[in-house]
């Protein structure tokens, strides 16, 4: 297979402009640039890797990550593509759950809970970690080694509430650099670092950042 980039923006969905900026920052290039013309080609291989870099954007993964994810020396693509799909179960039992609550909340109902996004972000931090295995995954596997599944348990009931605190933010147009908003990524920043590994400001950010788009 080999296209030029215009076949290939059209194949995959992308635009040319889009294209041209992964060639720029290294995340996709050409698979040959016809010198005498100039013309850029993508075959098969630039397929699969457009494929794996839609998945990660699907799942709201930053650029630069999913960059450092795919350029990993012990990057395994069947092992992602599991994490992948699973994330992805994540998401649509939480689109199924708004949907049933827009019913709800027509009667009347209480619905907050149905914003709870923490077990999809709980699992796309400890994947993007795995993947990456930076130090943080490491003390990751030491802190939690020995947890029960009650401390589990309790644990996720704390994040959930973090969360669910969250939403109500969100319900009242609190935005994400609020006062309010930041004590709520303070507490969940502190959440994290006691209980499973240093969480950096700028981790912690993007994940509400995510959270917030949603």
């Amino acid at each position: 297979m080999k296209m030029q980039i215009k076949e290939f923006a059209e194949f995959t969905g992308v635009s040319v402009r889009t294209l041209h900026y992964y060639d720029e920052i290294g995340l996709l290039p050409p698979a040959f640039i016809d010198k005498s013309t100039g013309y850029r080609f993508y075959d098969e291989t630039s397929l699969l890797r457009m494929q794996e870099i839609l998945f990660f954007r699907e799942l709201d993964f930053s650029l630069k990550s999913i960059g450092e994810i795919l350029s990993f020396p012990n990057y395994d693509k069947n092992k992602a593509l599991q994490e992948q799909k699973y994330l992805l179960i994540l998401k649509k039992e939480r689109l199924e759950r708004l949907i049933s609550a827009i019913d709800n909340a027509a009667k009347g109902e209480n619905v907050m809970r149905a914003f709870d996004n923490s077990e999809f972000e709980k699992h796309k931090m400890e994947a993007k970690e795995k993947w990456d295995y930076t130090d943080a995954y490491k003390e990751h596997e030491e802190k939690t080694k020995n947890y029960s599944k009650d401390t589990w348990n309790n644990l996720s009931e704390e994040m959930n509430d973090i969360f669910a605190e969250f939403a109500v933010c969100m319900k009242k147009g609190e935005e994400p650099n609020s006062d309010k908003t930041q004590n709520l990524v303070k507490r969940l920043q502190e959440h994290i670092t006691e209980n499973y590994y240093h969480c950096t400001n700028e981790f912690v950010n993007e994940a509400i950042e995510v959270y917030y788009r949603k």
